[in-house]
């Protein structure tokens, strides 16, 4: 007997758009045991020769240059959305309407109101949803996961996450539309630090209360020429424009078990490409990871004989989370991708068990009101406690 299907319409086709495709053309082939099999049905983009030359490539079955026709297509059960923020809010708001589960990139909305707009809107009409902070899934977070709550390393008391890249370190770069705010919301903040949130409240727990800064360095940039896809851009030097969104984030936070936290985010740290880094601190021992090197967990615990304590690293891919086992042997390492493979995984079993995706809209919204907070307490310069 064959396998039951889930269609998916694919709204928006670069970056994100090439890491989801390959996601549902994969899991299929990690998890034999996926409950359903994803069918490629649709991708969307506005310009007809972009969007037809990516579905060629990407493996859809047919494209089209309008979202409202894919949400309103038959054949599509899932509406998988990675367009740029802005657009977030009016898609996942129709797409509810229209009685389709739905995955989101991250940040969810632009605002917590945009948020709180999607999960109504979800919840209202009853459909199943989850958000793509999809580096939960790498095994080593996974594993990470483990040790907090099985309580290996005691009680909580120190979160310290960064996340730097340099990718627009060069003020001749241009001014792309994740460099304004009427597209991305905000900057190297919703970009680089909402993972890092989202991270923080998986492992430790809710943020109550927060202090931030946020910084422009170069507040102008030549206009957009021509893109190239991806991150890659030409920029019209005959014409500067005006940066409205953050370089640099950073705030300390309090989590509701007592732990307090260290947020760095930025992307004008010279020679780090996709550094993002945690530590975590307990009264019984500490674990660090690095998005750089992810198949590691460092781990220290005190149990050790005296004269040989010290963090040890620890090749998570022997099948101890949910994930790695799926892949290689031990020691035959995963990457980037198969985080997304991962989420995939995850979100049709979750819709097939009429549950919603974890991480979901609610995860969604509540880093989101993070978000705001940090950004309010640094118009304030004042702690802020997040409006949940």
């Amino acid at each position: 007997m064959s396998k039951k299907t889930v269609n998916i319409g694919l709204i928006g086709y670069k970056f994100m758009g090439k890491a989801h495709s390959n996601a549902y053309r994969q899991v299929g082939r990690f998890f034999p045991e996926l409950p359903a099999t994803p069918v490629l049905r649709a991708i969307c983009g506005r310009d007809e020769k972009g969007v037809s030359a990516a579905a060629a490539e990407l493996g859809w079955e047919t494209y089209e240059t309008d979202w409202r026709k894919l949400i309103a297509r038959d054949d599509i059960d899932i509406v998988d959305i990675v367009t740029p923020g802005n657009m977030h809010c009016e898609i996942a708001m129709a797409a509810a309407e229209a009685g389709k589960n739905i995955i989101c990139e991250k940040p969810l909305g632009n605002t917590a109101a945009e948020a709180k707009r999607m999960l109504d809107a979800v919840q209202r009409a009853g459909v199943h949803h989850g958000v793509v902070f999809n580096y939960r899934k790498a095994p080593a977070i996974a594993l990470a996961k483990m040790l907090v709550d099985d309580g290996t390393l005691g009680k909580i008391y120190h979160w310290r996450g960064t996340y730097l890249q340099d990718w627009i370190v060069d003020p001749s770069f241009p001014l792309v539309w994740r460099l304004r705010k009427d597209a991305a919301g905000s900057g190297s903040h919703g970009d680089l630090a909402a993972h890092l949130i989202d991270t923080a409240r998986y492992l430790v727990g809710e943020i109550v209360e927060v202090s931030g800064l946020l910084e422009t360095f170069v507040k102008q940039r030549p206009e957009l020429g021509a893109t190239a896809g991806g991150l890659s851009a030409i920029a019209d030097s005959s014409r500067m424009g005006e940066v409205t969104v953050d370089d640099a984030s950073l705030f300390l936070a309090r989590f509701d078990q007592g732990a307090l936290g260290t947020f760095e985010a930025t992307r004008f740290a010279l020679g780090r490409k996709n550094y993002n880094r945690f530590e975590i601190n307990g009264s019984k021992g500490s674990i660090a990871f690095n998005m750089e090197r992810m198949n590691e967990l460092e781990i220290y615990t005190e149990d050790s004989a005296k004269g040989t304590r010290g963090f040890r690293v620890v090749n998570v891919t022997e099948g101890v989370d949910p994930y790695s086992g799926h892949y290689w042997p031990a020691a035959h390492i995963i990457g980037y991708e198969h985080t997304f493979v991962n989420l995939v995984y995850d979100a049709i079993c979750s819709f097939d068990r009429g549950e919603n995706a974890s991480p979901n809209f609610v995860d969604g919204y509540r880093n989101n009101v993070v978000l705001d907070a940090v950004e309010q307490s640094s118009a304030t310069k004042r702690w802020v406690e997040p409006a949940y």
